[in-house]
C-alpha cells in the first residue's frame, strides 16, 4: 500500500509558496486586503487643496502606491527562495507592514478621486521576478537587496515630503509613517546579516526607481 504524503513535506513544497505568493498579489492587485495597523491620516482633516495641487497630490501617492505594490512583490518573491527560516519570517513580516502601507496610499488616491498606476500588474509581475532571483543568490545578498531598496524608497519619500503642500497634513502623515516603517527595514535587514550593497550599485538602483516614479505619476 502506497504511503500517504508527509503533511510537513506537502506544507513546505515550494509550488505551495508560489501558489501562496500568486494568490497574495492577486489580492494585493484587488485591492481587497484589510489593513493590520490604524490609518495614521484617519482622524486628520482634509485640506483646501487648488486643482493643480490635488493632482500633484494623487501623483505622489499613486508612485508610493505602485512602490508598494512592489514591495510586495519583492518579498513575497525573496520570500519564496529564502533558505534561512528566520530571514523567511523577517521578509514575510515587513510585507506585511508594506500591504498596510498600500492600503493607506489606495485610500488617500480614493479621498483625492484618483486612481491607482494602470502599470501595476506589470511592476508586480516584475518584481516578484527579481525578488525570487535574489533569494536565490542567498539570504545575505537578498537581504542587502532589501536595505538598498529601502535606501531609495526613503529617499524618494523625502522628496515627496519637501514637495507636499504644506496644508495637507493628511498625505504627510502616512508618508512620514511609511518612512519611519522603511527606515527600520532597511536597518534590519542589514542586522539580519545582510550584506552592504556598493553606491555605485545604489546609483543604479536609483535611476530605474526614478523611471518607474516618473511613469507612475500620471499613468
Amino acid at each position: 500500500m502506497k504511503a500517504s504524503p508527509n503533511p510537513q513535506q506537502r506544507e513546505n513544497h515550494p509550488l505551495d509558496g508560489l501558489i501562496a505568493g500568486f494568490d497574495r498579489g492577486l489580492r494585493t492587485l484587488a485591492g481587497v486586503h484589510k489593513a493590520s495597523r490604524p490609518n495614521p491620516a484617519a482622524d486628520m482633516p482634509e485640506a483646501e487643496l487648488s486643482d493643480t495641487e490635488r493632482e500633484h497630490v494623487a501623483g505622489l501617492m499613486r508612485v508610493n502606491h505602485a512602490g508598494e505594490v512592489c514591495a510586495q512583490a519583492l518579498y513575497e518573491g525573496q520570500a519564496l527562495t529564502a533558505r534561512d527560516a528566520g530571514a523567511k519570517e523577517a521578509l514575510l513580516a515587513a510585507a506585511a507592514e508594506e500591504q498596510d502601507h498600500l492600503i493607506w496610499c489606495r485610500a488617500r488616491l480614493r479621498e483625492l478621486d484618483s486612481r491607482p498606476s494602470l502599470l501595476d500588474p506589470a511592476f508586480f509581475a516584475m518584481s516578484y521576478v527579481l525578488g525570487a532571483a535574489a533569494g536565490l543568490l542567498g539570504d545575505r545578498i537578498s537581504l542587502g537587496f532589501v536595505e538598498a531598496t529601502e535606501d531609495q524608497v526613503v529617499q524618494h519619500l523625502d522628496e515627496h515630503l519637501q514637495t507636499l503642500p504644506e496644508q495637507d497634513t493628511k498625505s504627510r502623515k502616512v508618508l512620514e509613517t511609511m518612512r519611519a516603517d522603511e527606515s527600520r527595514h532597511g536597518a534590519e535587514a542589514l542586522a539580519r546579516g545582510g550584506t552592504e550593497f556598493p553606491l555605485s550599485l545604489k546609483r543604479g538602483m536609483r535611476t530605474l526607481a526614478k523611471v518607474m516614479t516618473a511613469t507612475t505619476y500620471r499613468i
